[in-house]
Order: structure tokens, then sequence, then C-alpha cells
């Protein structure tokens, strides 16, 4: 990481690799999906920047086989590229997520991961992991 002295850049890589970088909340529009039927909602997902330095964002989230991105049931994993929060920025982004025929009753674990990226976004500095919980009645 020396090759940022030389562009006039300071290192701060050890500072943001000790501390959580984000803080990740997450509210659902309706509150649950329908089990056996077509039914969707709406996944807010706002990342706040709890450092002291700009960060280049991006989300991914996975979800569980039953429930998935499309109304086919297919995509079951999706990446948001937020793009650069500046310190203690909040940003929110959405998703809508589908039950479908064969999507069964009870609660299903949403895996959000937030990284915190550099240069561009191929390169990750950190990362952040939550679990989302999404009733199905």
């Amino acid at each position: 990481m020396k090759m940022f002295s030389l562009f006039g850049k300071k290192d701060v890589s050890e500072e943001l690799s000790k501390q959580a970088p984000y803080r990740i909340m997450t509210d659902l529009v309706p509150y649950k999906l329908y089990a056996n039927r077509k039914s969707s909602v709406m996944m807010l997902i706002k990342v706040k920047n709890m450092t002291s330095e700009p960060l280049l964002s991006s989300v991914v989230i996975e979800l569980p086989k039953g429930i998935s991105f499309d109304e086919m049931g297919l995509a079951n994993s999706k990446e948001i590229r937020i793009g650069e929060l500046a310190p203690n920025e909040e940003k929110e982004v959405k998703a809508d997520i589908f039950s479908n025929s064969g999507t069964e009753k009870g609660e299903y674990t949403v895996v959000l991961t937030a990284f915190a990226h550099y240069r561009d976004y191929g390169h990750v500095l950190n990362a952040m992991k939550k679990r989302s919980i999404i009733e199905v009645v």
C-alpha cells in the first residue's frame, strides 16, 4: 500500500479494516409474503458509511430457495452498486422479492453483505454481513 504515497493519497486501509464500515437497516413493504401463490414485497435497504473516509460501496443480497428476485423463481442473488458514500452519508436501495406457487410457509433468512471497495468494484477492502428474516404466511 506504499503506492498510495507516490500519488499523494494516504493509506487508510489499516484504519478501515479494523472497524465496521457500515450500518445496515432493512424494512419490508408489506411485511410478509404469501405461501403457495405469487406475491411480492419490496425490501428497503439503508446503508450508512460509519467511517471518516469516503467508500465505494455495493450490497449483495442472497435469498434462500423458495423466494427469489423474479416471478419465475430463478434469481437468488443480486448485487446493487451504490457508488461512493461520503463519511456519515446514508443511501437507500430497493429490491423486489417474490414468492411463487412452490413457496412454503415459514421464516426465510436473507443474507445482506455490504462491501467497501477500493479503485473499482473488483477490489474489496472490507465487508460486513447482516441477516434479515422474511415471514411467509
